[in-house]
């Protein structure tokens, strides 16, 4: 039987953290479906079609994965996909405490859906995309966290556009 698993998030935008999980998941499971959960009382930047293109272009040489998204609860949507398994990442012991009890939950609702936790990779352990957006609103240097084609919709939905010198570091705003 094909191991699959569903590794849930707002995705708003996708990091390099995401898609690290994303790759060391694939090490565990056959196949992984990536859901945007659609949650209408978060605030976020991209809407579900730019989410889903980001998603689709920054994964586009990773095999056995698949991009959706869905409105309700996790474990129906997995079980309607016949995953086993709900994927999360965790950056910090902050994270811990949340994931623990949407954990719990989930395996109230239903015993067959198990939640497999991966500890971020160190490199992107203090990137989230409420962070990364933070600092690309103020011009900062995010090229090294997210995918490029993210680094470029966030320059355009932002407005920003950086001028970097040639070690890499910001120099000034245009």
């Amino acid at each position: 039987m094909e191991k699959i698993a569903i590794y849930p998030g707002s995705f708003d935008p996708v990091t390099n953290g995401h898609i690290d999980i994303i790759k060391r998941g694939l090490k565990i499971f056959d196949r992984i479906i990536v859901t945007i959960l659609i949650n209408p009382s978060k605030s976020l930047l991209f809407s579900l079609e730019e989410r889903i293109h980001l998603l689709t272009e920054s994964l586009s040489d990773i095999d056995n994965v698949e991009i959706a998204s869905y409105h309700g609860l996790l474990v129906d949507y997995a079980r309607q996909r016949g995953a086993h398994a709900i994927l999360r990442g965790m950056r910090a012991v902050s994270d811990f405490e949340y994931e623990f009890q949407m954990a719990l939950m989930n395996r109230k609702l239903d015993r067959e859906i198990q939640t497999v936790f991966l500890m971020t990779g160190l490199r992107w352990i203090f990137t989230s995309s409420s962070i990364i957006k933070e600092a690309a609103k103020f011009g900062g240097d995010i090229e090294s966290m997210v995918p490029p084609v993210v680094k470029v919709k966030l320059e355009e939905k932002l407005d920003v556009r950086i001028k970097h010198n040639g070690n890499g570091s910001s120099t000034d705003l245009i």
